[in-house]
């Protein structure tokens, strides 16, 4: 083609509509029935509620994140024991920086045994802390506390030490480092 004709011939067409129907919204309804060979318009129709449309709109994260692993044990990480444990670590605050022991990574592990028997390792920021007699008690005190648990024993170990990097993220922006 030679380069005048290719000017002359259009390469699209603008049409100019004054209004378009608004599509239809899609509904899981919708995908329901017609992933069982229903033609959607056959489907019967259920006029949503402002009830059910709330219920919709609801954070979807809500539902996930409330979820519990199917076939844990309440021992094992993600267990109803476990986590309470863990929750009452957090209620436990380091009284110079203003984080939980947990995020502040002073915990190391937690061992709930099928008896109901927990043992926490732990370490403190340094072996001249000012609580470094109280602290190890005090947890132990909370975790005994917490419903189900049969005993709790607190291991205070000094390797490895402690450094900032255990910290959670968490705790690093409620200090000002992250």
């Amino acid at each position: 083609m030679s380069p005048e004709a290719q000017k002359e011939t259009p390469r699209f067409t603008v049409e100019t509509v004054e209004s378009a129907p608004t599509p239809p919204r899609a509904r899981v309804e919708d995908a329901l029935h017609a992933s069982a060979g229903e033609r959607v318009e056959d489907a019967p129709a259920s006029p949503e509620t402002p009830a059910d449309k709330l219920e919709r709109k609801k954070d979807y994260l809500e539902g996930f994140l409330s979820q519990q692993p199917e076939g844990v044990s309440a021992g094992e990480p993600g267990g109803a024991l476990y986590e309470a444990v863990i929750a009452a670590l957090r209620d436990i605050f380091d009284p110079e920086i203003p984080v939980n022991i947990y995020d502040l990574g002073l915990i190391y592990g937690v061992e709930v045994s099928p008896e109901a028997a927990v043992i926490v390792t732990m370490t403190l920021t340094t072996p001249h802390c000012p609580v470094a007699e109280s602290m190890p008690g005090e947890v132990e005190l909370r975790v005994a506390s917490v419903p189900g648990v049969r005993d709790a024993e607190v291991n205070l170990v000094w390797d490895p030490p402690w450094d900032p990097a255990k910290m959670s993220d968490e705790a690093r922006l409620e200090l000002g480092m992250l």
